[in-house]
């Protein structure tokens, strides 16, 4: 698995997750769904995330 993938995986899981817990706890969880649009969003155009460099450390293959 290439860290694009894994990048997309955690952004889809993070969004996910952050709708669940707006739905059950607090609409101020919404502002993490934002907080990962906007990410990939800056990502989309510099290529680069702290996802990416975080799993770059962690040894994750390109």
């Amino acid at each position: 698995m290439t860290i694009e993938r894994v990048v997309r995986g955690v952004a889809g899981f993070m969004v996910l997750l952050s709708l669940a817990l707006a739905f059950g706890y607090s609409r101020v969880w919404l502002f993490l769904a934002a907080f990962v649009g906007a990410n990939l969003l800056q990502s989309a155009f510099t290529n680069w995330c702290p996802t990416m460099a975080l799993l770059r450390k962690l040894g994750m293959r390109d």
